[in-house]
């Protein structure tokens, strides 16, 4: 019998034993674990490391932008969005704008693996060709590597018997090859805050919405600004302020990793929110027909090289109207 197959069963055997006995729950997630692994490997390559994507994460179920789109506008959902940002803090590697954080990768993984009804987790893994293909060469490239190095650790996260959503109903421009269908995708995104009184918690230089038209069919707009780097040291105060305003307000997040968990807990309190994330940004090279990420003036892009933040014209006086709150470092 094959040696993985014995391992397996015997550690069936111990599982059930354990439950029999009072025992720390630590020991049952253990368990759990050494369970899930050996079951991998038993049905896969044994040198896991050269086993293709395609097999790694066959039957994985990731709802399209348009169909996510359809479920937040029709049933008024939330959304907690996963991308490779999220998934390289979880593994213990420091972004640009924010620092390793423990907590805060113990928080993205619970919110990885919560099931909760009216929230909906988004992640991008385009593991195979036929999702790969709809990317231009460099972010297909990006996403290929970025799967390839992770893909034991994603698949220790991830449940194949769920169903996730798309994580990149905000991405929806600079990295695909077709754009053809650009402006009929973003009438459609626009309708998730049509006639709405939002608030949207960002980056104190992220604006959005600054110098265009991204909002214009919303009811009103409030702001709260937080920090543009590390934002989960200010969470506490962030949740706080947040929690001040009335449920029926929308709430968009646009603070990195810390909108993924920000939105859950909002969710929780009974707040639709959606992670909105580089929305804005996206829109704006949109705009521009820009064939490659730029910088924009009076914004921070944090996914450009050298400076990422260009300082352009004034601003305007109604920005600093719809400004509540700034919280600090």
């Amino acid at each position: 019998m094959n040696i993985f197959k014995i391992n397996y069963i015997k550690l069936i055997c111990l599982y059930v034993l354990f439950l029999s006995f009072k025992f720390p729950k630590k020991y049952y997630i253990f368990f759990k674990c050494c369970l899930k692994y050996i079951h991998y490997y038993h049905y896969l390559d044994k040198n896991c490391l050269k086993c293709p994507r395609e097999i790694i994460f066959d039957g994985l179920k990731i709802f399209s932008s348009e169909e996510t789109l359809n479920e937040i506008i029709k049933k008024n959902r939330s959304i907690s969005r996963f991308g490779d940002g999220e998934l390289k803090l979880i593994f213990g590697e420091r972004l640009g704008f924010q620092e390793i954080n423990r907590s805060l990768a113990k928080k993205l993984k619970k919110v990885l693996r919560s099931k909760k009804k009216g929230l909906l987790i988004g992640i991008n893994l385009p593991y195979n060709n036929r999702l790969l293909n709809v990317f231009n060469n460099f972010a297909k490239n990006y996403y290929n590597n970025f799967l390839e190095k992770h893909k034991l650790n994603i698949f220790s996260l991830i449940d194949l018997n769920r169903k996730y959503y798309s994580s990149f109903i905000t991405r929806f421009y600079i990295d695909f090859k077709d754009r053809s269908k650009t402006p009929d995708y973003i009438k459609k995104l626009k309708q998730i805050w049509e006639k709405r009184d939002i608030l949207i918690v960002e980056g104190v230089l992220s604006r959005l919405g600054l110098g265009n038209d991204l909002f214009n069919n919303s009811k009103s707009i409030k702001r709260i600004l937080c920090p543009a780097r590390n934002a989960f040291n200010v969470y506490e105060k962030i949740i706080n302020r947040v929690k001040k305003i009335d449920k029926s307000k929308l709430i968009l997040l646009a603070l990195g990793p810390t909108s993924t968990v920000l939105a859950y807990d909002l969710y929780k309190l009974g707040y639709q929110v959606i992670d909105v994330g580089h929305i804005d940004i996206e829109y704006e090279w949109f705009l521009r027909k820009a064939k490659k990420k730029m910088q924009i003036e009076n914004k921070y892009v944090n996914e450009v090289n050298g400076r990422n933040y260009k300082s352009g014209k004034a601003i305007d006086k109604k920005y600093y109207e719809e400004i509540i709150c700034k919280i600090n470092n």
